[in-house]
């Protein structure tokens, strides 16, 4: 059982969460991605994204965490959810843009490379994948959550198949902690 498979898990990261949102990551989206476009947020958590990007596109959420996704349908009966595992993407659907914040670093890097495949697949031509990573070479366990850490050049290896349109370091804790990527499809 993951750590998001339990209710204790489930809490402890929303405190942890709170005061943290991709308002500023989906501004940078906006610069790519035109309104009303179709959008797989890959991991929900509190829905906190998810309630942002529903205000500019049509978007289906998605979590490997029922717990995550009966908590964000309890306050809204009409969203659009998907349980999914963020590597094997299980679904038909095809999407204009894929967009996770912080959650394709609970992958290994192995597995990162497999769901960066099989996002291709599922974006229409010339689709988005728009992804945000911790900066860093480690990698660490706390609590049996996995946190690869990436630095620019790894991303770059790791996305080569996609053309790069943007890749920046930006701050949320500290300087420069964190790297967006903004992928098309080729």
């Amino acid at each position: 059982m993951g750590f998001f498979d339990t209710e204790e898990g489930v809490e402890q990261y929303l405190k942890m969460a709170e005061g943290y949102d991709g308002k500023e990551l989906i501004k940078i989206l906006q610069k790519y991605l035109p309104e009303n476009s179709t959008v797989l947020e890959l991991g929900i958590g509190p829905g906190k994204d998810m309630d942002i990007l529903t205000k500019l596109y049509e978007v289906t959420g998605s979590d490997n965490s029922q717990i995550f996704l009966d908590k964000y349908k309890k306050n809204h009966q009409d969203a659009d959810l998907l349980l999914l595992d963020a590597v094997t993407i299980h679904t038909d659907r095809k999407f204009d843009c894929i967009y996770s914040n912080k959650v394709l670093h609970h992958l290994t890097r192995e597995d990162l490379t497999k769901s960066l495949q099989r996002q291709k697949e599922l974006l229409n031509p010339n689709g988005i994948a728009f992804h945000s990573f911790w900066k860093g070479s480690k990698t660490e366990s706390m609590e049996g959550l996995l946190f690869t850490y990436y630095e620019i050049k790894d991303l770059k290896k790791v996305a080569e198949s996609f053309e790069i349109l943007a890749i920046e370091t930006y701050t949320e804790m500290e300087k420069e902690d964190s790297i967006y990527v903004v992928l098309r499809k080729r």
